[in-house]
């Protein structure tokens, strides 16, 4: 049976986020300045891009840039940034929180996912900073949140493919009875940074994961203004996902 792959692309401004859809994107992560790793986009930037694009965008909820223990004020910032993202129509929202332990915050996470319920939540790669990642993805599942972006604390997706794959299977662990339908996934792993047309057969074959997650920013540094190469550069990689998917 045919696999089907999802792409998400992730991007900080409208004429990238169109560029995305026209070169075959499943879907955006919408970000302001993707040079710091991508923060909380203006309701402006939201509302010109859900006006402008019409797969679903996914938008980034991260007040600073640097690490991801935050303060009360840079929480409660958080909630609201949350009731912007769905008040402009996002379709699931990118956020992640850690303790000074580098372990995952659950009680705030968990209550930032309850805040954008029914909405899904994606744990973004502050994953990749934990010290033990078999018991992150088990305290990210007890938060709720449907999926984790991760490069398994590798540089590239490419170079921790091996521990994504362990990630992945670990998602999938849930035993059925004998003659009963595969249970979904617990959670998706979604593996990201450095992936790009040339590398996106290896990362599907050495990780068995589903959905993908790029920037292009090592083909197209940030900022770029060259929109036409990018929406070729997400075409190429989309037509590469696409006939790794047809095989």
């Amino acid at each position: 049976m045919t696999r089907k792959y999802l792409l998400e692309i992730s991007v900080d401004g409208i004429e990238k986020a169109a560029a995305a859809e026209r070169g075959g994107a499943d879907r955006i992560e919408l970000c302001a300045d993707l040079s710091v790793g991508g923060l909380t986009p203006s309701r402006e930037l939201l509302r010109s891009v859900r006006n402008r694009v019409h797969i679903p965008i996914y938008s980034m909820v991260r007040p600073r840039a640097g690490d991801f223990v935050y303060s009360d004020a840079e929480f409660a910032e958080m909630a609201r940034s949350i009731a912007v993202a769905t008040e402009c129509g996002m379709d699931g929202v990118v956020l992640g929180a850690l303790k000074k332990s580098r372990c995952i915050d659950m009680a705030r996470t968990r209550k930032l996912v309850d805040l954008v319920r029914p909405l899904p939540v994606t744990f973004h790669r502050a994953f990749d900073e934990v010290p033990d990642f078999a018991r992150a993805l088990e305290a990210v599942i007890q938060t709720g949140a449907a999926r984790i972006l991760t490069s398994a604390g590798a540089k590239t997706a490419l170079q921790g493919a091996a521990k994504l794959a362990e990630l992945v299977a670990a998602a999938r662990d849930r035993v059925s009875g004998v003659g009963s339908p595969r249970q979904p996934d617990r959670i998706i792993i979604v593996p990201g940074a450095g992936i790009t047309a040339s590398t996106i057969a290896q990362v599907v074959q050495k990780t068995g994961a589903a959905e993908f997650h790029a920037g292009l920013g090592s083909v197209l540094p940030y900022p770029t203004l060259d929109f036409a190469t990018f929406e070729a550069e997400v075409r190429r990689l989309a037509a590469a996902l696409k006939g790794h998917e047809d095989a």
